[in-house]
């Protein structure tokens, strides 16, 4: 039997896709790396090269697996896979050094924001951990990965998430109060999601603090955000609450959670 602990697989399956010339850096991501694995969590390992490894090698590591996905191409091309000897499940994502290379400087250099999770590649660069390096690469991408925070960036994504939250007409808590009043929980669903990773970016932006992803959101800005607004895990539970009833509370909850962030906004001089 394959050894099992999380650490072992990512190491054996990292060791057999050094042996591929297309493979430049094989890194352990996610939770795992992040140090706040629980026993749901994926084994994440990001693979850089110019192109995948043959799919035959890949097929090879999943043999055995109970459930394999060999291929994915719904988000980023990528493998999945039960481990035949631990039943850890397996995220594997290809990714070339120019696309990871690329989004760095759209944060970095660029100071570009998105809607919602600005910063969760950048992120992801500081916190995984490099299983193979073939020439130093990777090492030298999480050295640039390592840089302070720009202030160019964290206003850009003020400027660019703020306005969705409560101001605008047409911001995701006038789209979320108009949802409830037409009794559309499919939409007012939505909309809450949505105006929570525009909250949740400005936030961490605020903190000068990367964006961690989608998962234990409220632990992780427990952690890393010092400044947050007063009551903000009642406030998100609220919200969420109110969206998922239908009830009219949820546009009020949602601009409660805007106004507390605007007075963090307001003490960090970033209105205007």
């Amino acid at each position: 039997m394959a050894a099992g602990t999380p650490e072992e697989v990512a190491a054996r399956v990292a060791q057999a896709l050094a042996g591929c010339p297309e493979v430049e850096a094989v890194a352990l991501g996610g939770s795992r790396a992040a140090g706040a694995a629980d026993g749901r969590s994926d084994v994440d390992l990001y693979v850089y090269g110019e192109a995948p490894p043959p799919l035959g090698l890949r097929a090879a590591l999943a043999a055995g697996s109970a459930r394999a996905e060999l291929d994915n191409r719904f988000f980023e091309p990528g493998d999945e896979w039960l481990d035949a000897g631990s039943g850890l499940h397996l995220d594997v994502m290809y990714r070339t050094p120019a696309w990871i290379e690329a989004d760095l400087d759209r944060v970095l250099v660029r100071h570009q924001a998105w809607v919602g999770y600005s910063t969760c590649f950048w992120d992801g660069l500081r916190t995984a951990r490099a299983l193979f390096d073939r020439r130093g690469w990777y090492a030298g991408l999480q050295a640039r990965a390592a840089a302070p925070y720009p202030e160019p960036l964290r206003r850009a994504i003020v400027a660019k998430n703020r306005p969705l939250l409560a101001e605008n007409a047409s911001s995701f808590a006038v789209q979320l109060e108009k949802a409830v009043a037409r009794g559309d929980a499919v939409s007012a669903n939505h909309r809450a999601s949505a105006f929570l990773a525009s909250f949740f970016d400005v936030l961490f932006a605020v903190n000068r603090a990367t964006h961690p992803g989608e998962k234990r959101l409220l632990q992780q800005a427990a952690q890393r955000c010092p400044l947050r607004p007063v009551g903000l895990d009642a406030g998100v539970a609220a919200l969420l609450g109110a969206a998922a009833s239908l009830s009219r509370a949820a546009g009020p909850s949602a601009r409660a959670l805007a106004a507390g962030l605007e007075e963090l906004l307001r003490l960090e001089r970033l209105l205007g």
